[in-house]
């Protein structure tokens, strides 16, 4: 069922009579969401609307992408309280800038909601789903207030929401996207660009990351907590933080890591989990590639499982926080551009393991105060030196026995 509009307005009232719509009031929105009667649709004329708004039953608000939600910079602009609620074509613009509040565009609470085609700027958060399932986030456009990095907000928030996708939507200038306590949803498609954490993923495990684009965030994808996750197929640039990455697991088991591209990151994967930690990493055709460090193990043996990726261009390919670290990784059929043995049989393995040691390089691994000089002339000819002739036993990081030469 739709609600005219149009005669609630008395805009044939005004023919002959508009004032220029630069001069005009948004229109009052609360009245016509709380006349639209449940599971109706209320389909906007083009123009403004003032909010805050809240919606309370299910219905579907649309706007053809030509209505506009103005917010009074002091609050969410539009709440949801309800099930199966609907938003489509909106612009919503003009949130508070509080924290404390989670001031957003939009704030999801219940189930089963689809909130697709909108666009959303000058809002602190984007699009909070607090205790939320079973909804549909798609093709949306978020970008945040301008604010510095630290005070930003998220452009996605999920807070105890589980079965939800959030598939294809476009995420600009803003804090992180966050996942908290929230298993079981699919995260496809999505752009992010200009922020802290492209995603931040805490206790909330199973999820499926897929085809996402993160480019020019402090860390790319940082998983804490949180086991038996896929990231496949995702595509991270420019994460350059010193203590980020490209995608960073801490105590976080049992993923497969598979298709990914991390490219120009401080390091391009890092992992850290306890000694007693028992969950093992599948890292598979992978490319890391043009990052300071390309691999970095920190505190635990590992024995995670390397196949089939391709190591090109990084500064350093691997390196671990102390000897030990990583020993009890597994590799097999990666490709490393420093390879420096031959394949004369010509089946595409090289004849001989690709080893990596340490060599004057745990100066500055082991002692982090010496990472300032990693790379300097002075260093560079004491790692010659050592290679030269060995006057310390290097320590061997790893072992792959069948390399792959292309």
């Amino acid at each position: 069922m739709s609600v005219n509009i149009a005669l609630r307005l008395g805009l044939s009232l005004c023919f002959g009579l508009a004032l220029p719509a630069l001069a005009m009031p948004p229109a009052a929105l609360q009245p016509l969401i709380d006349a639209t009667p449940a599971g109706g649709t209320l389909r906007l004329p083009p123009g403004s609307y003032a909010g805050p708004a809240s919606i309370t039953r299910p219905l579907t608000l649309e706007g053809g992408r030509q209505a506009v939600i103005v917010g009074d910079g002091k609050s969410t602009v539009l709440s949801v309280a309800a099930n199966g609620v609907t938003l489509r074509g909106l612009r919503l613009t003009g949130s508070g800038d509080s924290h404390d509040r989670v001031d957003a565009g939009v704030l999801l609470e219940g189930d089963d909601h689809r909130v697709e085609d909108n666009e959303l700027d000058d809002v602190l958060f984007g699009i909070h789903l607090k205790r939320v399932n079973r909804s549909r986030i798609a093709n949306n456009r978020v970008t945040g207030k301008k604010l510095d990095q630290g005070m930003r907000g998220d452009a996605i928030r999920l807070w105890y929401s589980q079965h939800n996708v959030i598939e294809g939507n476009r995420f600009i200038r803003a804090r992180d996207l966050t996942f908290a306590n929230s298993a079981d949803n699919r995260i496809v498609g999505n752009h992010f660009t200009d922020g802290r954490y492209g995603m931040h993923i805490i206790f909330s495990p199973r999820l499926l990351v897929e085809n996402n684009r993160l480019s020019d965030t402090g860390t790319g994808i940082i998983v804490l907590y949180s086991p038996d996750l896929v990231l496949r197929g995702n595509h991270v640039a420019h994460a350059l933080t010193g203590g980020g990455g490209g995608i960073v697991f801490k105590e976080s088991n049992d993923a497969l890591v598979e298709n990914n591209e991390v490219l120009h990151c401080s390091v391009g994967l890092r992992v850290d989990a306890p000694p007693e930690s028992v969950g093992k990493l599948t890292v598979k055709n992978n490319r890391f590639a043009h990052n300071i460090i390309g691999l970095f193990f920190y505190g635990e043996e590992g024995g995670h499982r390397f196949f089939d990726n391709r190591f090109e261009n990084n500064l350093t390919t691997v390196a671990i926080s102390a000897p030990g670290a990583g020993s009890a990784n597994k590799w097999r059929g990666n490709y490393w551009d420093d390879y420096q043995g031959f394949d004369r049989n010509g089946d595409g393995i090289g004849d001989t393991p690709h080893e990596v040691y340490l060599f004057a390089d745990r100066i500055w691994m082991e002692t982090p105060m010496a990472t300032f000089f990693r790379n300097s002339p002075v260093l560079e000819m004491l790692d010659f030196l050592e290679r030269l002739a060995p006057f310390s036993t290097p320590h061997r990081v790893l072992q792959d026995p069948r390399p792959r030469m292309k």
